[in-house]
């Protein structure tokens, strides 16, 4: 992806910060915000929130990764979330009625969070109508991104998959074409909803007909276009 060159949609797990609500907030609420958080670090791998446990705090990522999953009985994960830093984690357990997590966050990498009680996020929602209108699109762009996790794990072949994956990382963690490999085969297996020898069959697939490049952990698309059409056709 070039500099002048626009990113072409797909069925992307990440979504666009959603702290940019924050802006909306006069300076006597964001004064209310501060007053009632908690900043807590998590390292790679600890859970920050567990599914079907109360939902009393909503959680913004300040620094790192945070995966958000679903959990079943058979212990696999549906990862439908990637979150990386400006994000919040919890929204979803705004509504009347969902007092309990629906979802699991686990850290990716080292993280740091602030933790604010679902009360005072409430609360802000009442007061600022422009707050509440953006609370409303944020989530709406969670389903649509849920929705195309969906589309891409049911009706895309692995590679397609895969490629989406690597285009999700591109554009929206890292903001360019090559970036360090942080994720390990496993973690990238789970979010592409396939085996982790699959994973290495891609992976050697896409160096040999040069769409990607590998070296010191970090992993290069060389051909966006190639890629993003592997993705949309799957």
């Amino acid at each position: 992806m070039t500099e002048n060159q626009t990113p072409k949609q797909h069925s992307c797990a990440i979504g666009s910060s959603s702290t940019s609500c924050m802006e909306l907030l006069t300076s006597q609420e964001l004064e209310l915000l501060d007053s009632k958080m908690v900043e807590v670090g998590y390292r790679k791998g600890e859970i920050i929130c567990k599914q079907g446990a109360p939902a009393t705090q909503l959680m913004i990522v300040r620094e790192g990764l945070v995966k958000i999953y679903m959990e079943n009985n058979s212990g696999e994960n549906l990862v439908l979330h990637i979150m990386p830093e400006m994000n919040i984690i919890g929204l979803s357990s705004l509504f009347e009625g969902n007092n309990v997590y629906q979802f699991s966050a686990q850290a990716y990498l080292d993280t740091r969070v602030q933790v604010i009680d679902i009360a005072t996020f409430k609360q802000l929602i009442r007061s600022n109508a422009s707050f509440s209108m953006k609370v409303i699109n944020l989530l709406a762009e969670y389903n649509t991104i849920i929705s195309g996790r969906f589309y891409c794990l049911t009706q895309k072949q692995t590679y397609g998959r895969f490629a989406d994956v690597l285009l999700c990382l591109a554009n929206r963690i890292y903001k360019q074409q090559k970036f360090p490999l942080q994720l390990s085969r496993k973690e990238l297996a789970e979010i592409a909803g396939m085996s982790v020898e699959s994973v290495a069959r891609i992976l050697t697939r896409f160096k040999e007909e040069q769409l990607i490049e590998l070296e010191c952990k970090h992993l290069n698309i060389l051909d966006y276009d190639r890629m993003f059409d592997i993705s949309q056709k799957g």
